[in-house]
């Protein structure tokens, strides 16, 4: 029996393993939820205008994904499948609920500038897929390594987006002046493009061409 319970303990994958490392890596460049999987679109639109509210929401959803995907994934065996989809929405909810509620507690300005974009979380397909696609089939700690992995990607892509609208848009980061007085002397002017959604579309196109362009074995020939 020791011998048994030795190569048990010889072949436990460890908790950062190479596997395990993928699933936080690979949502961030080569299996991105936005631009590989094209998923949470909306949301990179609407709240991207400024980098603040873009990195509440991108901690949000990072909370919110990978506590769901740990406890669907706890919870797993014990779904109906008839069920689940049903019970995967009853989690989502009530962990953005908790975060809407912590948000108003704290940081209430902030809360009433992402507004309804808290509670479309709810929505966000992203969150939906990866309970579906993973949660439902992985062990409680790949599930919440890839919830992680997948808001990190979700995330890193709104900042990137908020950066360039906030500063052409408005000449600002995170609120503060960053392009000199001097530079509006001289005739300069924010581009009023950049603080409409339809700069987040064109910005996304641009990321998932660039990224295309780098890695063509992302393009889908098919």
């Amino acid at each position: 029996m020791s011998q048994v319970a030795e190569a048990a303990v010889q072949t436990k994958e460890p908790l950062f393993s190479p596997k395990n490392r993928r699933l936080l890596t690979d949502p961030l460049d080569d299996n991105n939820p936005i631009t590989i999987q094209v998923l949470g679109i909306c949301s990179a639109l609407a709240v991207t205008a400024q980098v603040k509210p873009s990195l509440v929401m991108a901690l949000c959803v990072v909370f919110v994904c990978s506590v769901s995907n740990l406890l669907i994934s706890l919870l797993r065996k014990g779904i109906p499948s008839r069920i689940r989809m049903i019970v995967q929405l009853v989690v989502i909810a009530t962990m953005v609920t908790l975060v809407d509620q912590v948000l108003k507690a704290f940081v209430y300005d902030l809360s009433k500038e992402l507004s309804v974009y808290i509670g479309l979380i709810i929505t966000n397909c992203i969150i939906m897929g990866r309970l579906e696609a993973f949660a439902m089939g992985n062990k409680p700690w790949p599930a919440f390594l890839d919830g992680i992995g997948n808001g990190l990607g979700y995330g890193a892509i709104l900042i990137l987006v908020a950066v360039f609208r906030e500063v052409f848009g408005a000449g600002t980061f995170l609120g503060y002046q960053v392009i000199p007085q001097f530079i509006y002397d001289l005739g300069y002017v924010n581009n009023g493009v950049m603080v409409t959604p339809a700069a987040a579309m064109f910005l996304i196109g641009i990321f998932i061409w660039i990224q295309r362009a780098r890695k063509p074995q992302l393009v889908d020939i098919s």
